[in-house]
């Protein structure tokens, strides 16, 4: 009897031993495991919109990849209003996207015009790597972000992604290494062998995404590059313009003082003097007239230039207007 007793406690013992490890794993397991239980809540029912996917294939995201973009249920948004009430946007920059921390939205301004092809692809890419940054394991993160560090203190030489992430160091300066993930990973092309392998976790051909990026840019730098040219052209222009003009006013002052002093000689009968003036009052007055032409045809393009210059900074603040969704002013009736 006493045995089946033992039995019976040491049964008890077991079982209860069970039922605490049991307690604790539940735990343990539902820790390591909570971005897989998380994400297939996020997953469950979820049929990503036919534009969400077009934009992932575009971007050659991974399974990875598109695993991430899909969790965060992507948006395109192509009204500017909806779009600044699904993303905190100040007046000193224009936002085309945001991710929300946490695995919790990733928000895309629809960009309509189409010679801005390719910037809503590299804006899904961009916020797609936010959200795998959030996902990096502690030891990850503090080996990717000496790689992004490295290469930005070493490497880095493109003046406009040097540009870009000082703009980042004012607005986004506690958030800058993560932002440097995004900016390297979908705008430089060429990048150390390490970070292009950790890339490769999520875009199977990542040039793609830095073409989309170097397509919308250069619709940028190259009407910015002509408005210099013109505004160097048209500078230089205006001061030979001028420097004409004044030249010409002191031909025309000295032409009628000496045909003054001409009519004068030829009143007076002197007659000889007259016709010894007449050769190089001509020679002044052909002089004058050639340099009045020259001085109309650098006025007409002078005013081309001008033209041609309204012409391209148009079109720049077109685009700049095509994904500049901060608040606009409205016209009066």
């Amino acid at each position: 009897m006493a045995w089946y007793t033992g039995l019976i406690v040491r049964a008890r013992t077991v079982v209860k031993t069970f039922l605490t490890v049991c307690l604790v794993a539940v735990p343990v397991v539902g820790f390591w495991q909570r971005n897989a239980i998380y994400d297939a809540v996020r997953l469950h029912g979820y049929n990503p919109p036919t534009a969400v996917v077009d934009l992932a294939t575009q971007d050659t995201m991974t399974s990875q990849g598109r695993h991430l973009f899909y969790v965060n249920h992507p948006q395109l948004v192509g009204d500017s209003a909806t779009f600044r009430a699904d993303c905190t946007i100040t007046e000193q920059t224009i936002v085309l996207g945001c991710y929300h921390p946490t695995q919790r939205g990733i928000f895309v301004y629809s960009v309509s015009d189409p010679r801005l092809g390719g910037v809503t692809e590299v804006t899904a890419a961009h916020e797609m790597l936010h959200a795998a940054y959030d996902r990096l394991s502690s030891s990850d993160k503090k080996d990717v972000d000496k790689m992004l560090n490295d290469y930005y203190q070493n490497d880095l030489h493109d003046q406009r992604i040097l540009d870009t992430i000082e703009a980042y160091k004012k607005t986004e300066p506690k958030d800058l290494v993560n932002e440097m993930h995004s900016v390297f990973g979908t705008e430089v092309a060429n990048l150390p062998a390490s970070l292009e392998a950790y890339y490769q976790r999520y875009f199977s051909n990542r040039a793609t995404v830095v073409a989309f990026s170097q397509n919308y840019e250069g619709e940028f730098t190259s009407r910015s590059a002509k408005t210099s040219q013109y505004e160097t052209q048209i500078n230089s222009l205006k001061q030979r313009v001028q420097s004409e003009e004044a030249n010409l006013r002191s031909q025309l002052a000295k032409i009628e003082a000496d045909r003054a002093r001409l009519d004068s000689l030829r009143s007076s009968n002197q007659i000889e003097a007259y016709n010894a003036g007449v050769a190089s009052y001509n020679t002044e007055i052909d002089a004058y007239n050639a340099g009045v032409a020259q001085y109309k045809s650098d006025v007409d393009r002078y005013n081309t230039l001008v033209e041609q210059y309204n012409a391209i900074a148009g079109e720049l603040k077109q685009l700049y207007g095509a994904i500049d969704t901060r608040l606009q002013t409205e016209s009066t009736r």
